[in-house]
């Protein structure tokens, strides 16, 4: 890894020396003088150069505690917040909904790595009877990523939440009047659909979705929340199938 080689080494350097510093002062007398100081950082740069593993060893030691800090964030958000990421009555509900394991999605229509995940989700789901999904509409790509949203659960109170949706997910190329035009070919009212987009609910349902992925620190789609577990990316169906089991060993011990 080299991010801004110098100045990591130059930072971790400085580090190092104040905080050998900081303690080595803080002993007890007798004072330190300016030579004594001196003597230190010479003892500390002669020690660095002769062993400049020792920064990359501190930095991947410093990198990995911060990972596994935000992973204990992240399940105690999970747990905190479970009811709403899997109850909240706003957010669309498929696969099996009385099913024992529950994957959140978070996603947005005009993402093509959601595409990708959509087709692999489907797959898991028809293989797998007992998932059930709930879908977190997180459009961040744009105008046309909250068109297509706000659309997508307009459709749902016309009982077309699913079809619609699959309808989105097939599209690479998506825009208003292809949404307006998927809509129509559906049998929707479409006259209806958008007045319903207008909705105060549905501006609310996807602001709260927002605040989740911000409380999760989820930045980018597909992301995915299996059990206690926050996956970003799109993930293969081996690696999804195993988080389902893994969520579903944990809810049976």
């Amino acid at each position: 890894m080299r991010i801004g080689g110098r100045w990591i080494l130059g930072s971790l350097v400085a580090l190092v020396v104040m905080a050998t510093l900081a303690a080595w002062a803080a002993d007890e007398p007798p004072a330190r003088s300016k030579a004594d100081v001196e003597a230190i950082e010479r003892i500390i740069r002669d020690y660095l150069l002769r062993h400049p593993q020792v920064i990359m060893d501190a930095l991947q030691a410093w990198e990995r505690r911060q990972e596994a800090d935000k992973a204990a964030r992240v399940k105690e958000t999970i747990a905190r917040r479970r009811a709403e990421l899997s109850e909240d009555p706003s957010s669309p509900v498929g696969g099996n909904e009385s099913g024992d394991v529950t994957v959140v999605e978070f996603f947005d229509y005009r993402c093509p790595h959601c595409r990708t995940a959509s087709r692999m989700l489907a797959e898991l789901v028809a293989e797998d009877g007992g998932i059930r999904v709930v879908y977190k509409e997180f459009p961040i790509l744009g105008p046309d990523s909250l068109f297509a949203a706000r659309a997508a659960l307009a459709a749902r109170l016309q009982g077309r939440y699913d079809a619609f949706h699959r309808a989105l997910m097939a599209e690479r190329t998506l825009n208003r009047a292809r949404v307006i035009e998927l809509a129509a070919s559906l049998g929707l009212d479409t006259a209806r659909l958008e007045k319903d987009m207008q909705s105060p609910d549905i501006e609310s349902a996807i602001r709260r979705t927002h605040a989740l992925a911000e409380a999760l620190s989820v930045n980018a789609t597909p992301a995915f929340i299996v059990g206690d577990e926050l996956r970003l990316g799109a993930l293969d169906r081996e690696t999804l199938r195993a988080l389902v089991a893994r969520a579903r060993a944990q809810k049976n011990k």
